[in-house]
């Protein structure tokens, strides 16, 4: 494989990574932020700080655990039997699984904060018209958190594609299957090669800029504060 053709492997890779990572998280993510901000559960905080880790854990712990957990003789060896494999670690599938309890936080948060920000009133009024609780979350609550979505879409898509730690403990460095742009602009200075660690580097630099720039355009269209 030539340099640019290992270079352009890395970006779809990633792009593919955090495509799927923020779909993902915005399935899942949906229905956890939708009840931590409607829930009364005394555990509401509990799940609120497990979802919050990824925040201010080093990003090595929670990828060794992941790489324990994705391991042979961890669950996801397990489950890899099943499919004829012997781990979920050193794979793009353990790189999602990763990629998604290291994200979760900047997805979910935005999420809750926008329904949160609805108050009842417009779900009363929705009930008052005979609305289900299922027609009130997506005609009403949905549509009216349209910001959150965005910010939480957009924070999980840049965080992934900015990921390091963890997918180099879970992912290694395997070209073509693993190897993110992270990960190859740390083997690129490894190894000295100092132009395509600048090139990538400073499509990341640009990259960043943009997310930032999207960030300050949602926030002045909508009128939401940053969470």
């Amino acid at each position: 494989m030539s340099e640019s053709e290992e270079i352009w492997s890395a970006v779809r890779l990633t792009l593919a990574l955090a495509s799927v990572t923020t779909l993902v998280l915005l399935v899942i993510g949906t229905p956890i932020a939708w009840w931590l901000a409607r829930s009364r559960s005394l555990y509401k905080e509990v799940v609120a700080t497990l979802v919050a880790l990824p925040l201010v854990l080093p990003p090595t712990v929670l990828g060794f655990y992941l790489l324990v957990a994705l391991g042979p003789n961890g669950p996801g060896g397990w489950i890899a039997e099943l499919f004829g494999g012997r781990t979920l670690a050193f794979s793009f599938t353990g790189l999602v699984i990763g990629s998604v309890l290291y994200s979760m936080p900047f997805v979910v948060q935005p999420i809750r904060n926008a329904f949160e920000a609805l108050g009842e009133r417009p779900l009363e009024v929705a009930a008052t018209l005979r609305a289900t609780p299922w027609d009130a979350f997506w005609s009403v609550a949905v549509p009216l958190a349209r910001p959150g979505f965005l910010t939480g879409a957009v924070l999980g898509f840049a965080h992934t594609v900015g990921e390091f730690g963890v997918v180099l403990m879970i992912g290694g460095n395997i070209p073509g299957e693993t190897r993110v742009l992270s990960v190859a602009i740390f083997d690129y200075v490894e190894s000295l090669q100092w132009s395509q660690a600048h090139l990538l580097a400073a499509g990341m630099l640009l990259f960043s800029f943009v997310v930032i720039l999207t960030m300050y355009l949602l926030e002045r269209r909508f009128g939401r504060s940053r969470w």
